[in-house]
């Protein structure tokens, strides 16, 4: 239990780190030769990286107190 809560707090914490990084690599894939709809896209990218970085830090935490009991199914 305590392994896979330590595991999902590193996963956020490494993943926060990152997203500073991967913003400033959008902004300079977007200097390119990128225009409309690719563009947009491209934007959002920084927020599908955080969701994921969420969503897979929730999940491993859940899995731990799931096996611990503290949560239902």
């Amino acid at each position: 239990m305590l392994g896979n809560l330590i595991g999902g707090f590193i996963t956020i914490i490494v993943g926060t780190s990152l997203i500073g990084t991967v913003a400033d690599q959008i902004v300079s894939a977007q200097a390119g030769n990128v225009t409309g709809a690719a563009s947009t896209i491209l934007g959002l990218t920084t927020l599908f990286f955080a969701m994921g970085i969420m969503s897979a830090g929730l999940a491993v935490t859940a899995q731990g107190l799931r096996a611990a009991g503290m949560i239902g199914m």
